[in-house]
This record gives C-alpha cells, structure tokens and sequence, in this order.
C-alpha cells in the first residue's frame, strides 16, 4: 500500500481512505519522496526541498513506550567485576553514517532506524572506532609509518585483546573480547554542503547534499566491561591497566579523532559532559573528566572487586 505524500503537489496519486502521514521520518515517508524524487528534475527538486523542510522540522523521539527499553541500562553490573560506563556528550562538529537504504531522495542520508526515523550511531560502528583509537594509542601511527602504511604485520596487545577480542581469521581461533557495545540515538536533524571546486573555473558548480545531525546535539556511549567467569587473560594482561587506557582511548576518539564518517574534514568531534562508572554494590562514580573518574575508580581494583 502507497500512502500519498504529496496530496497538494499532484492529483494522480489517490491516498488511500484513512491513511495518514507518518509521525517522523520512517519508511513510508521517505519511500514517498523517493518516488516523487525519479519523476524528472522538477519533481525531484521538489522532493528533496519537501523532505528537508520535513526533517528540520520534525520532532525526533522514540515512542514512548520503546524509550525506556532501547536504553541500554549498565547501571546494575550483575557481577563484581563488571563495570558499567557511560559518557554523556555534545557534538562540536556534523555527525554522519551513510544510510543503507538502497535508494534515497537524498545523495548522502544519515544513517536512521527505518522503523522510528532516528538517526543512530550502531554498537559495531562504536567497537570499530574504538579499537582503531586503543591501537592508535597503542602504537599503530608509528607502525604504519615504519611499514609504509601497511598494517599486515600489526598484532594487538594483550589489552587491546582481551577488551575487544580478536578479529575473524581463519588462522586463528576467535575469542570474544569483554566489552559489550550499545547503540547511540540521536534526535536531531540538520544538513551540511560541500561545494568541491572547479580547479579551471575556481569555483564550485556541483554541492553535494548531506544529511547529517548538526552540532548541539547530544549522545552517550554507554559500554558494560563484562569478563565472563573464566576468561583466559593473554599473557602478563594487567585488567586495571586495560581499564585505564581505555577511557583515555574514549577520550581522544570522541575529543580529537572523531566519530563521523569524514573524519578528515573534522566531523563527529565531541565536547564530553560527563563520566559515570557502575560498580555492583558500590555508589556511582560521576566525574566530568577521564582522568577524574579513573581517580575514583582506580580504588576499586584495589579493593578486590573489579579486578
């Protein structure tokens, strides 16, 4: 079933009795303009003018009753040696991860639940992120340097293993790393141009259009360290050392690196606003840097409980 978009714009299209528009920027809202978008330039201009004003416009929010449960909850370890982390943060530049779909009104859309119409940044594209900023810390600029800009021969340290696991190889046995990844909602809108220049004429004659969540907006990245009982640590692995160099790999990715696609141009850089830390049976740990929290949670080892 088709539902009609574009009612005031073209008489042809009959909405069906009782449809309605959808509430934010969902499939079939999108569909739509896609449709009107191939009818010829006019219309395609049309389209795309209707689906911007429509997106700036919006109201981005999950239903309220799927709010609550697609918030990944890391607040109650269920274990002692878990430990539970979220970084609450504002982004300073554009934020964008192409969309899958197939086919768009736009030619560079962020990347939304097709269900909601949420931008969101998914738990692998966190983990992919975060292990390239561990190893950037841990010595991979250097490396790529030396091996002109190979990687072939890079190995993780044992810390990097044990938070992330190793990847799939057939060479290798794969063992998951201890550190589980959540999804990051965004709820806001906005579009950015790049207009490349003419190298004869010095001026540009083609902008591209991308969709992207604008500076301002807010997110959090919450991640649950979770070492199963009897979890092989690599050899000479210290876990607080681990647990350390992580917030700070979490620091310089969100603060100096980056979490967009076009990190090149300085997208999805991030001003953090806050540090928590959950601990079972322990009082929340809330600083407003890397460095303070790890102060505080830095006894915990000590004390035999994350460890």
């Amino acid at each position: 079933m088709t539902f009609d978009l574009y009612a005031d714009l073209a008489q042809e299209q009959a909405c069906p009795t009782g449809a309605s528009l959808p509430e934010g920027l969902v499939s079939g809202f999108v569909d739509g303009c896609t449709e009107w978008s191939v009818r010829g330039n006019d219309r395609r201009n049309e389209a795309r003018r209707r689906y911007i004003q429509r997106a700036q416009a919006e109201r981005l929010q999950l239903p309220d009753a799927l709010s609550a449960p697609l918030t990944p909850n890391v607040s109650a370890p269920l274990l002692s040696d878990w430990l539970g982390l979220e970084v609450s943060f504002k982004l300073e530049t554009p934020w964008y991860s192409k969309d899958d779909r197939p086919f768009h009104v736009l030619d560079n859309p962020v990347r939304k639940d097709r269900v909601f119409g949420v931008p969101y940044m998914s738990a692998a594209s966190w983990k992919g992120l975060l292990r390239w900023a561990c190893r950037m810390q841990a010595g991979l600029r250097e490396h790529l340097e030396v091996h002109r800009g190979s990687s072939d021969l890079w190995k993780d340290p044992g810390w990097i293993l044990h938070l992330f696991g190793n990847e799939k190889r057939e060479e290798t046995t794969f063992q998951q790393g201890a550190l589980v990844f959540y999804p990051s909602w965004f709820y806001q809108i906005g579009f950015e141009v790049i207009n490349p220049h003419s190298r004869e004429k010095k001026a540009g004659i083609h902008p591209i259009y991308y969709e992207v969540v604008p500076p301002g907006a807010n997110g959090t990245l919450y991640l649950l360290y979770a070492p199963w009982p009897g979890m092989k640590d690599p050899r000479g692995l210290d876990r607080k050392e681990a647990i350390k160099r992580l917030l700070e790999a979490i620091e310089q990715l969100l603060k100096t690196y980056g979490i967009s696609a076009k990190r090149t141009v300085g997208w999805g850089t991030a001003q953090i606003q806050e540090w928590k830390a959950y601990r079972k049976d322990t009082s929340p740990a809330t600083a407003p840097s890397g460095t303070d929290l790890w102060n505080t949670i830095g006894a915990w080892f000590e004390s035999g409980g994350t460890a």
